[in-house]
């Protein structure tokens, strides 16, 4: 194809509701609406979720395309999120992208989160963009991968969370601290004043480049009780130290199979990728690979975001691939 080729594409997997507007592979608009409901209750509440979807999703179409300055009839395609994710929120997206395309008369791509996250990397104002093969680090509040890609259509999974997942480790452990929904950027935060060897944690070293947090998750716990019941002001007075520690016992984690996995395949073209991947503590540990060729994408596309769906259906569009009206989102697709 030698024309420009503009795509759509729609995000409503959990908590955020994104749109945007992709031409080629550069973004022109990608609008995100944030749902400040859940804070209160510590963690994404599915119904109110699908609820704010409702009443975020026409608003965020019309801002995406006023940004982008063009019309639905200008668009090629229509992308949007069919997994994995909150069953509720993936049905609004998935019904008014279904919608869009009827009315619009235009093609419906599905498109795969996860997928979608290590897609990013290939968005054109990058800094960098990888070459293949690479290994990707997939890190999010739902999930936990080691993903190896041989080209653009080409997935395979090398090793995964066998229970939590990293960005649900920092979440949890940050609401035993005490801290608000959500707590993940707020560990990274504090760590940064913090001493990471002032306490021991320590996450399941697994075979085969498996993952588990759960026993992690139970041992701060146990530690915090332990501490609490002797000084009711342990967790105040020791914050920074805590969230260094706890940090570091997740990224110990992440890096013990990562590094295995490069050294074991030769591959030293690295990516991380997803809502952990913004993870301040995880950027510096990569910027220190120096043997490494090491690749983020810009921090507006490692959260959930349209701009990823977008991209993913672009490559899926070139290849004349397409959706059907009666595809059933999957809340638990893999890649």
């Amino acid at each position: 194809m030698n024309r420009t080729i503009k795509i759509l594409g729609i995000e409503t997997s959990c908590d955020e509701t994104s749109i945007a507007v992709l031409e080629d592979q550069k973004i022109i608009s990608n609008v995100i609406a944030t749902q400040d409901v859940h804070a209160e209750y510590g963690g994404v509440v599915p119904e109110l979720a699908s609820r704010a979807h409702l009443q975020n999703i026409i608003p965020v179409l019309n801002a995406a395309l006023a940004q982008a300055k063009i019309k639905m009839e200008d668009i090629d395609a229509i992308g949007y999120t069919n997994g994995p994710g909150l069953m509720g929120a993936l049905l609004v997206g998935s019904s008014f992208a279904k919608g869009l395309a009827l009315g619009n008369a235009k093609p419906l791509i599905e498109v795969n989160h996860m997928k979608a996250h290590i897609l990013a990397h290939f968005i054109e104002d990058n800094t960098s963009i990888p070459d293949f093969p690479f290994i990707c680090l997939t890190v999010s509040g739902g999930h936990t991968q080691l993903v190896r890609l041989k080209d653009y259509y080409t997935f395979e999974i090398m090793g995964s969370t066998i229970d939590d997942a990293a960005g649900e480790a920092f979440d949890k452990a940050a609401k035993m601290l005490g801290l608000p929904y959500p707590g993940g950027p707020l560990i990274d935060k504090y760590a940064k004043e913090g001493d990471e060897n002032a306490f021991i944690f320590n996450a399941g070293k697994l075979e085969k480049y498996n993952y588990s947090f759960s026993g992690l998750k139970t041992g701060i716990l146990y530690f915090l009780r332990k501490e609490v019941a002797k000084d009711p002001d342990f967790i105040k007075k020791n914050l920074n130290n805590l969230c260094a520690s706890i940090q570091k016992a997740i990224l110990d984690s992440l890096f013990y199979q990562l590094e295995r996995l490069v050294e074991d395949t030769g591959i030293k073209r690295v990516a991380v990728a997803g809502g952990v991947s913004a993870n301040s503590g995880l950027r510096k540990r990569l910027a220190e690979k120096k043997d490494w060729e090491t690749y983020i994408p810009k921090f507006e596309y490692c959260t959930d975001n349209g701009a990823m769906i977008a991209i993913s259906a672009y490559f899926d569009f070139i290849k004349d691939k397409q959706g059907k009206l009666s595809a059933i989102p999957n809340p638990r697709m893999k890649i």
